[in-house]
């Protein structure tokens, strides 16, 4: 019989996200420097005290200090503040809604924080091309409600789109609930005015205003999903698309995950031109929305899946014979064991106030570690079988929600408070043998890496992911990355400490 030593824990140092250390090379900011802000943008324009909102994100793991924030109005006056600050060695963090879940626009250290608040006055579309131009402030629901009005409507939704800014989606690349029809932001990004972290605050207006241009490489999308570590973004151009006419929700109850992909295989079939959305919930994210937010399922009976299937067209009766036909080709097959086409907007509202509450309900379980990868189909609930495995005996819940039509999988592993032993190394002794156990990371984002996924799907990398953001890349990949970081940032002070 085995002598069983006690297990030892070991901190996991060369993974685990500690803070970085300040960098020397950058300057503090003086009285000096706030007086020449104050000249730049008048009084009104630098807020030294009360900045919490702005050195905090929503989910309130991400705490920074900052010094002071900067609200400028225009792109001249982005300029001059990135060049004075370029010539100072004064690191500065661009920050749009802060809605971000991975702590890229919440400052480290002491950096100067760049708010793009205020930069939301120019505003342009053509509504026969269906070309937006805008300045980078404006909110992303502020934009959807000025193109209703035209007939048309932004090409991405997103939770938070009452609060995050057009300028701040382009540089996360964010991407949402509408992929699966109208493409990712690289679809629609025509093109950018940009402003450059070097000692002339240089000012580059990239791309055109036109949908085809293929006259020079592709500029703009260096910067979609660079996350302000090239430039500042303070004006955008890209497409909207028609405002659909007919919209249909349904809430479908499926027995397997094997189900659930032959489901997503017929919607794509059947549904196909007007195919919009394809949401996915499981048995514990519904539990966790009713004991949470006290939101109750909208289908008769539990079901392991829920599926919100959304289509999006001109013609209502078209649109719901398909979804009809639809759903009688799911039941006949055995596909699904329940459904409900919602009969009304209300309807509809409920069935979406579900997935769309699900990043509420989990914080209300007290901590959250949040993931957001990417995943072939075949192994996209595997990795909640296996986190379960891992984590289940010390994790309050592990529930996953998401992407399905896209391959996006939010899983999320919750516990009363930050539990480190969810998070570290251990080694268990069992002689001869030295038993290695990495619970959570980066066991996690390895596996996803191994099963060919990707450990960012739409979130970025910011804080939370650098220290695994050498997964799945190629090491020359990387050393690109660092190429273009000199050549935009030549003293490194655009967001520092983050994705590269």
């Amino acid at each position: 019989m085995l002598n069983i030593l006690p297990r030892i824990r070991i901190p996991l140092r060369c993974y685990s996200a500690v803070l970085t250390a300040r960098n020397e090379n950058f300057a503090k900011v003086k009285q000096s420097d706030i007086m020449a802000f104050e000249n730049f943008l008048g009084k009104d324009g630098v807020q030294k005290d009360d900045i919490s909102n702005h050195t905090t994100d929503w989910t309130g793991q991400f705490k920074g200090h900052g010094s002071l924030v900067l609200y400028p109005k225009s792109t001249d006056e982005v300029s001059a503040i990135l060049a004075y600050c370029s010539k100072n060695k004064l690191a500065v963090v661009p920050q749009g809604g802060n809605t971000g879940l991975v702590g890229g626009s919440i400052p480290v250290h002491d950096e100067i924080i760049l708010s793009m608040n205020k930069i939301s006055q120019q505003f342009a579309f053509d509504d026969t091309m269906g070309i937006l131009k805008c300045d980078a402030g404006f909110i992303l629901e502020e934009l959807d409600n000025k193109l209703a009005k035209h007939g048309y409507m932004m090409p991405f939704d997103l939770g938070a789109k009452g609060s995050c800014q057009i300028g701040g989606n382009i540089a996360t690349c964010a991407g949402g609930i509408r992929l699966i029809r109208y493409g990712s932001l690289h679809a629609h990004l025509l093109g950018v005015t940009v402003v450059l972290p070097d000692e002339q605050g240089s000012v580059l207006h990239l791309g055109s205003d036109i949908r085809k241009d293929n006259t020079s490489l592709h500029t703009p999308h260096l910067f979609l999903g660079s996350e302000g570590q090239l430039g500042v973004i303070t004006s955008v151009t890209m497409t909207a698309v028609p405002r659909p006419k007919s919209v249909q929700s349904a809430m479908l109850g499926v027995q397997s995950f094997e189900k659930c992909c032959e489901v997503l295989k017929l919607a794509k079939s059947r549904l196909c031109e007007v195919l919009s959305s394809f949401e996915f919930l499981d048995d514990a994210i519904m539990e966790c929305l009713k004991t949470n937010l006290g939101l109750h399922p909208v289908l008769n009976s539990p079901t392991p899946f829920s599926i919100l299937v959304e289509t999006s067209g001109s013609n209502e009766d078209h649109d719901m014979e398909k979804m009809s036909a639809f759903l009688d080709e799911l039941l006949s097959k055995k596909l699904i064991v329940d459904g409900v086409l919602a009969g009304s907007s209300a309807d509809a509202a409920k069935m979406w106030k579900l997935r769309e509450s699900a990043p509420l309900a989990v914080t209300r379980d007290g901590y959250v570690y949040k993931h957001d990868v990417s995943l072939p189909l075949n192994s996209y609930y595997e990795l909640t079988n296996v986190m379960k495995e891992r984590c289940g005996d010390l994790a309050k819940r592990v529930v996953t929600y998401g992407h399905l039509g896209d391959g996006n999988t939010h899983l999320n592993i919750t516990s009363s408070k930050q539990n480190e032993n969810l998070e570290k190394l251990y080694v268990s002794i069992l002689i001869p043998i030295l038993l290695l156990i990495f619970r959570m990371y980066p066991f996690l984002y390895e596996w996803v890496v191994a099963h060919g996924g990707s450990i960012s799907a739409e979130h970025g990398i910011g804080q939370l992911k650098l220290p695994y953001s050498n997964l799945g890349k190629e090491s020359e990949e990387r050393l690109l990355t660092k190429k273009l970081k000199n050549i935009f940032d030549p003293n490194g002070i655009l967001n520092p400490y983050k994705m590269i």
